[in-house]
């Protein structure tokens, strides 16, 4: 049985339609899988660290799901633990990209109040990985992106398998048409990891 583990992306949370049309796949799937979307913190140590300590836990084959600033930290965790990893519109360079979201900020699913300083943006330039393995991701990208440009994570992925859906947008409407794609994904990596 596969475990996947759903990571979203900033100011969003397990709540979010992305999440719960998985989690629903999944549980009608009848392939017994199992999911979880945890609310990650909003500062990204701590998010990390939530995790990986989720991941360190399992004892059943994982995947990881991760969208936008999910994907990025999909992308540290499926290097530090070798694991295979589904990407929807990844961030690359997150501290660059949330950099004018310094100072207050208010978390629409949770109610949380946060801020976020110029150290979140040092932990999150820390936690690029140094090396790909691209055979390890599929990355899911459409090039309406309004958030992201999907240019940057198709050439920062080089090697990796890759959807690019022409006109779609950052919360990808073509995710479900992607969900029966998952249970093609296993958590055991090609044998030149």
């Amino acid at each position: 049985m596969t475990h996947y583990l759903y990571l979203h992306g900033f100011q969003s949370g397990p709540q979010s339609l992305k999440a719960r049309e998985t989690r629903d796949f999944l549980a009608a799937s009848g392939a017994g899988h199992s999911f979880d979307a945890p609310q990650l913190s909003p500062y990204p140590a701590s998010a990390i660290a939530q995790a990986a300590s989720l991941i360190a836990a399992q004892r059943q084959p994982l995947v990881l799901i991760g969208s936008s600033l999910g994907g990025f930290y999909a992308s540290h965790l499926a290097e530090r633990f070798k694991l295979p990893a589904m990407l929807i519109n990844p961030a690359v360079y997150p501290e660059h990209d949330l950099a004018r979201f310094l100072g207050p900020q208010h978390n629409p699913y949770t109610g949380e109040d946060y801020v976020l300083t110029e150290q979140h943006m040092a932990e999150l330039a820390a936690m690029r990985p140094e090396r790909l393995h691209a055979a390890n991701y599929w990355l899911l990208l459409g090039t309406a992106d309004e958030v992201l440009d999907w240019r940057v994570a198709a050439c920062h992925y080089a090697g990796a398998r890759q959807t690019v859906f022409n006109g779609d947008d950052h919360r990808l409407q073509r995710w479900p048409q992607c969900l029966p794609a998952l249970l093609q994904l296993s958590g055991r990596l090609p044998a030149a990891y």
